[in-house]
């Protein structure tokens, strides 16, 4: 009676561990899947700049409102547009009224901490002449001259502005970035025709979805195909 028991107890024991030892390697390849799942994510990473900030009003436009609230208003937008689109991962430097010091260069590395693809800062231009208008993009390093050049063909269009062009400028939001960088300046703020359309919000929303076609018209050439490998 005893050997019975002690049989069946043995048996017992030895099925509880083969079961442990066969199900342990799913469960751990389970967990490497999804650890791998997330390191091997491959969404296009976008940060949007809201120009100035807080203190930083920025330009003061024609109706005496500061450009940081048009620069904020923009990008909110634009944020939100990319936020629909499933390969693409979207940061804001800020979200809010917020002050962002130039010294601490928080911006650039902000994006370079993230490894973001591209980098846009969105502002709002000024002059003394109240007669200057038109739209124009700025860019540091040769890499991002077509990110630029893309961003202001969408963003000229949708505007319907003047096409001032893209310019290469010692702006530290380009310059200190290691991914393609564009400062976007929509319009000209002290420009009373130009800043009182740049204020509404039908056309804020259409340019909007000019930058983001912009982005996603530079990702699709930029980022290689994946095709098969038979």
């Amino acid at each position: 009676m005893k050997k019975n028991r002690l049989f069946t107890t043995l048996l017992l024991f030895s099925i509880l561990l083969v079961s442990a030892c066969t199900s342990s390697p799913a469960d751990n390849n389970s967990n490497v899947n999804q650890n791998n799942s997330k390191n091997n994510n491959t969404a296009f990473k976008v940060v949007i700049d809201p120009g100035h900030g807080g203190r930083d009003v920025g330009a003061t436009g024609a109706s005496g409102r500061y450009e940081k609230s048009f620069t904020l208003s923009l990008s909110k937008k634009v944020e939100k547009l990319l936020e629909e689109e499933p390969q693409i991962e979207v940061f804001m430097t800020r979200s809010e009224d917020r002050f962002i010091s130039q010294e601490s260069r928080e911006r650039p590395k902000y994006a370079n901490k993230i490894n973001a693809d591209v980098f846009i800062s969105i502002h709002g231009n000024t002059f003394s002449d109240p007669n200057v208008s038109g739209t124009e993009t700025y860019y540091y390093h040769q890499s991002s001259r077509p990110f630029a050049q893309t961003i202001q063909k969408h963003v000229v269009e949708a505007a319907g502005f003047r096409d001032r062009g893209i310019k290469k400028k010692d702006l530290f939001v380009a310059r200190d970035t290691k991914m393609p960088a564009a400062v976007l300046e929509v319009g000209y703020l002290t420009n009373a025709e130009e800043e009182a359309k740049m204020r509404k919000e039908d056309f804020q929303s259409h340019v909007a979805a000019s930058i983001v076609e912009g982005i996603k018209e530079y990702k699709e050439r930029s980022v290689p195909k994946v095709t098969g490998l038979f």
